[in-house]
């Protein structure tokens, strides 16, 4: 089974945004066996749902974000999953911190999957407008495609 696990900083917006988009993409595709998970490199929001604003866009696209619960990335994450996809350079550096060198193969930016959409990171949106919660989607988007379509080829 591969297991797939979304991290950003406080695992409110960004990171189970993809978490959603990916977990809906697999179930269309008839791959819902894949693990996906998320998380934050830090604890701030632990136990928290995502963050209303992130709530509100993704369903407007048809995602359901509110089961899921913040919680920190932790050193057994790096055995347990297969794929740790970061949001941007700073998380990546953190969890780099973290993670043993025998996984470091594993850590990856997001972004890697969607090389045409312009963006090697996906920014954050909490201090920001609507339009940073879209952009949000829509690069996850792309990359949770890409991902996909690299899924779909093994």
């Amino acid at each position: 089974m591969t297991r797939i696990l979304f991290f950003c900083m406080g695992n409110i917006c960004r990171s189970p945004t993809a978490e959603g988009v990916m977990r809906a993409k697999l179930a269309d595709a008839g791959l819902d066996h894949i693990e996906v998970d998320s998380a934050g490199t830090h604890g701030y929001h632990r136990g928290e749902p995502p963050d209303e604003r992130s709530q509100q866009h993704a369903r407007r696209r048809g995602y359901d974000l509110s089961a899921q619960r913040a919680r920190p990335l932790i050193a057994p994450d790096f055995e347990h999953f297969d794929l740790v996809l970061g949001m941007d350079e700073n998380n990546l550096r953190e969890a780099a911190r973290l993670c043993p060198p025998e996984h470091r193969h594993k850590l990856q930016r997001l972004m890697d999957y969607a090389p045409s959409a312009g963006s090697a990171v996906v920014p954050d949106p909490y201090h920001g407008s609507d339009a940073g919660f879209e952009e949000v989607l829509d690069l996850v988007e792309a990359a949770c495609d890409g991902l996909l379509a690299r899924l779909q080829h093994r």
